[in-house]
């Protein structure tokens, strides 16, 4: 069963349903009885992990690593502002 986020237009409050998929949608809100209870849209809850068929075949690119951005940089050449250069 999936969980819904509702909060309540009038007062606020906050609050995450565990509810069937044919279940009719909460309208009064369970701290101020106002009818302005309404279902919030959220992220879904849960990430894949591993190395799996997602990572290798929706990632995209060529299977090399690619460069990190401090390998890109160019070397500091020691100026007077060396302590604010972006190579380093």
């Amino acid at each position: 069963m999936p969980i819904y986020a509702y909060r309540c237009s009038s007062c606020g409050f906050e609050k995450d349903h565990l509810q069937k998929l044919n279940a009719p949608v909460l309208t009064d809100c369970p701290e101020c009885g106002a009818k302005a209870y309404q279902k919030q849209i959220t992220a879904a809850g849960f990430q894949l992990k591993g190395n799996g068929w997602y990572a290798t075949d929706f990632k995209g690119g060529s299977g090399t690593p690619k460069a990190s951005k401090s390998e890109n940089a160019p070397q500091c050449q020691g100026c007077a502002g060396a302590e604010a250069c972006a190579a380093s």
